[in-house]
């Protein structure tokens, strides 16, 4: 359960997620001596916390942000990524809010639809790691009608820069020919 929501969690997934440092350079912060629990300096990045104890971290008192939870309608165009170098629109630059959201899946720039984003990194990882084994479905409207080399391809998983796909289970639904 998030902190925020009275739940006990450890002291380097607290400061993760109030947006001090990522998990990892929250351990190091802790390992540094630089978070103190309750006015004690605390090394150990497995301390359990909650919303009950006062978490400072150099200096600042610390707060989980609230977990925000989005639906939005990806237009073409727009990355959906939380960052672009390339300065694109990005997926979330259509939410209206102060909390770091993050893509939960990816939709490529040229298409439209459906993306989750949310700042609840829990969920994220629960619904995108392989691990997990969470079905994906898509329903896409292509131009013209989609050769059956392509469709095998995507039965097969296709090679992407950052590996190959799961191998997907497509069905043509309606061809208009064109």
């Amino acid at each position: 359960m998030p902190p925020h929501y009275g739940g006990v969690v450890r002291l380097a997934k607290y400061l993760a997620h109030a947006g001090v440092a990522s998990r990892r350079a929250a351990e190091r912060l802790i390992a540094a001596g630089r978070v103190r629990v309750d006015g004690d300096v605390v090394r150990d990045p497995a301390r359990d916390v909650s919303d009950a104890n006062e978490v400072v971290a150099e200096g600042r008192a610390v707060r989980p942000e609230p977990l925000e939870y989005h639906v939005v309608n990806k237009p073409v165009g727009v990355v959906s990524t939380a960052s672009d170098p390339g300065g694109k629109e990005k997926v979330t630059d259509l939410v209206d809010t102060e909390a770091r959201l993050y893509p939960v899946g990816r939709l490529d720039a040229d298409s439209s639809g459906l993306i989750l984003l949310t700042n609840d990194g829990e969920l994220a990882n629960r619904l995108m790691h392989p691990r997990y084994e969470v079905d994906k479905r898509y329903r896409v409207r292509v131009r013209g009608t989609p050769s059956k080399a392509a469709l095998a391809r995507l039965r097969e998983g296709v090679e992407l820069d950052d590996g190959k796909t799961a191998p997907a289970d497509v069905r043509l639904v309606e061809s208009n020919g064109r």
